[in-house]
């Protein structure tokens, strides 16, 4: 791993997907194996002007020996000091700063109902920062580093530092930080999410047909004043940045009781240290009616399970099959790239800027717009090299969006 290339990432994370400006509190949470990459980017958050850069450092050790160790009334629990923090941020002019590095297998063999109720009780009392991020009154970025057991899960059978360095360069390819400009090549990135994402406005679909030969065959409808956002996107006041590098999708939410058929997965999901593979869902007004899986149906199941909004769809989104991470052949075991391989949905909560007017919307008005909610948002992907997606305007009109798996326009 190189100082220049770790250099390279570091400029996309902190000028691209943050932003970072002059004034800005930078807050960035990492694992402790991440350090090196987090001093390259602590010290480059302050030559763009940062007011203040402060690390939150997590032990995956330690996460785990909690939850398989704790007494088994903290899961119910959250810290009003960790709430406290982010309120306290929330109010600055923050930027927030994650890195993902995580084990996959992290999770492995914790009980499943120790992790559903951590999700519930966390994901309740970060409501309030939740709704900020989601609706981007904050900036915010994720961005993948590599790690040993990240590493030795992709590339099983290699010597460690080669899994490493293997993954190092795969996750440099996927970010589009291994060329001469990164911040250049992403300004020309972005640019091409502009041109698509104002033409899916501009055709301003009622629905949207997909099916390939995999199974699915299912109808989504979109809200009245549903919006496509893609790559870069705005803060409250007006500055830009990019809230997951490497991203290749262009997204908007479903309206929440318009869903209707069978959808066929076409990726393993990583949830919760398990593998979901082969599973399916069938949906009806919205809801998710019946589903099944070849492996860990029953997390499956309690995926679904974990509220009302769990079982209905928050998300539609558009990757070609030929995106830069797809042609790499990985599977990274990490939702950040996966999903930037194919075509997904997402179970659980909708992002509310997807939805105009919506910034002045009490919830129940979102809930009637169309908008769904749930304490928790997991993607999906569903994508194949045949995939067809066809766009139903209101008076019936119908226009090819994805033609054998990639964009038709």
């Amino acid at each position: 791993m190189k100082q220049e290339e770790m250099r390279k990432l570091a400029d996309v994370f902190v000028r691209v997907g943050g932003n970072v400006q002059n004034g800005d509190t930078v807050v960035i949470t990492a694992n402790l194996t991440d350090a090196p990459f987090v001093r390259v980017v602590t010290r480059l958050a302050y030559d763009c002007g940062a007011r203040e850069v402060v690390c939150r450092w997590i032990d995956q050790d330690c996460e785990r020996a909690r939850f398989l160790r704790a007494d088994s009334a903290v899961f119910d629990e959250y810290p009003t000091w960790i709430v406290e923090l982010f309120s306290y941020y929330d109010a600055k002019q923050t930027v927030y700063l994650h890195v993902e590095s995580d084990d996959p297998d992290l999770l492995a063999g914790v009980e499943q109902d120790r992790l559903r109720r951590s999700t519930m009780s966390r994901s309740r009392a970060l409501s309030a920062h939740s709704d900020n991020t989601m609706s981007n009154r904050v900036k915010w970025c994720v961005v993948g580093f590599p790690s040993d057991k990240w590493a030795a899960k992709v590339f099983p059978g290699l010597p460690a530092k080669e899994a490493e360095e293997k993954l190092w360069q795969a996750i440099l390819r996927a970010s589009r930080a291994n060329g001469e400009n990164p911040v250049e090549d992403w300004r020309r990135h972005n640019e091409n999410f502009k041109m698509r994402e104002d033409w899916l406005n501009n055709k301003n679909f009622a629905a949207l047909k997909y099916k390939n030969a995999l199974g699915t065959d299912l109808l989504i409808e979109l809200p009245k004043g549903h919006i496509w956002l893609g790559g870069k996107e705005i803060d409250k006041t007006g500055r830009y940045f990019n809230p997951n590098i490497p991203t290749e999708e262009i997204f908007t939410l479903p309206k929440r009781n318009g869903v209707n058929g069978r959808v066929v997965s076409s990726m393993p999901l990583s949830y919760s240290g398990n593998l979901i593979e082969g599973f399916e869902f069938t949906l009806k007004n919205g809801r998710v009616v019946d589903f099944k899986a070849k492996k860990n149906e029953a997390v499956l199941k309690g995926l679904l399970e974990n509220d009302e909004g769990a079982s209905y769809l928050g998300e539609v989104s558009l990757v070609p099959f030929d995106s830069p991470i797809n042609r790499q052949g990985i599977l990274f075991y990490s939702t950040l790239f996966d999903e930037n391989a194919s075509c997904h949905l997402a179970l659980g909560r909708a992002y509310p800027i997807n939805l105009a007017g919506s910034e002045t919307m009490t919830k129940d008005e979102l809930r009637e717009a169309g908008v769904n909610d749930s304490l928790i948002h997991v993607d999906f992907m569903i994508g194949s090299e045949d995939l067809s997606i066809i766009g139903v305007e209101a008076d019936g009109t119908e226009t090819p969006v994805f033609v054998n798996g990639n964009f038709a326009f």
